[in-house]
């Protein structure tokens, strides 16, 4: 049982967080280039949006995988999951509310990740194109941390300590 678990815990963070972060990472570059009412970021949102609820499944077959092998009070194993915690949470209120206020702002999709102070300060419909420019540029950089903490996690699953590589 163990392998299955372990099988369908590694499928799904592939097939689920896999073009999470690609899509995700692609946003920004797609939000500055794309023409008026263009597809691309929207998109890639919608992307963003559905594999981030498949990717709920990763934690899930991972504390069965962990359950089954009696590792769920391993360092490495909490370490983990206190790093896809701070990544779905980074996913969930930051990078997905930033791509859809992007997307719904009016004249086009537009980056807004400034400070809620700024926002609400700003009366314009259209903000200045340097402001658009910082947007993609705050988006990007919070989308390159999610990612880092995806990587992170996936070197602690492959070196975590008793594991049966031999190194």
């Amino acid at each position: 049982m163990t392998k299955l678990l372990l099988s369908l815990h590694v499928l799904a963070a592939i097939v689920a967080i896999g073009p999470v972060t690609v899509a995700a990472s692609m946003f920004p570059a797609a939000l500055r280039k794309a023409p008026l009412g263009g597809t691309a970021p929207a998109l890639l949102h919608r992307i963003c949006r559905v594999y981030a609820g498949l990717g709920l499944l990763v934690p899930v077959f991972g504390l069965a995988t962990a359950s089954s092998l009696g590792v769920l009070t391993d360092a490495w194993l909490i370490a983990s999951m206190i790093l896809t915690a701070l990544a779905g949470v980074i996913l969930a209120f930051v990078i997905l509310p930033a791509q859809a206020a992007a997307l719904a702002e009016p004249g086009g999709p537009r980056p807004t990740l400034a400070e809620p102070s700024a926002q609400t300060a700003s009366t314009s419909t259209t903000a200045p194109a340097g402001q658009n420019q910082r947007g993609a540029a705050r988006l990007g950089m919070v989308t390159g941390v999610f990612n880092l903490l995806w990587a992170t996690v996936v070197v602690l699953m492959i070196i975590r300590p008793g594991s049966t590589t031999g190194v």
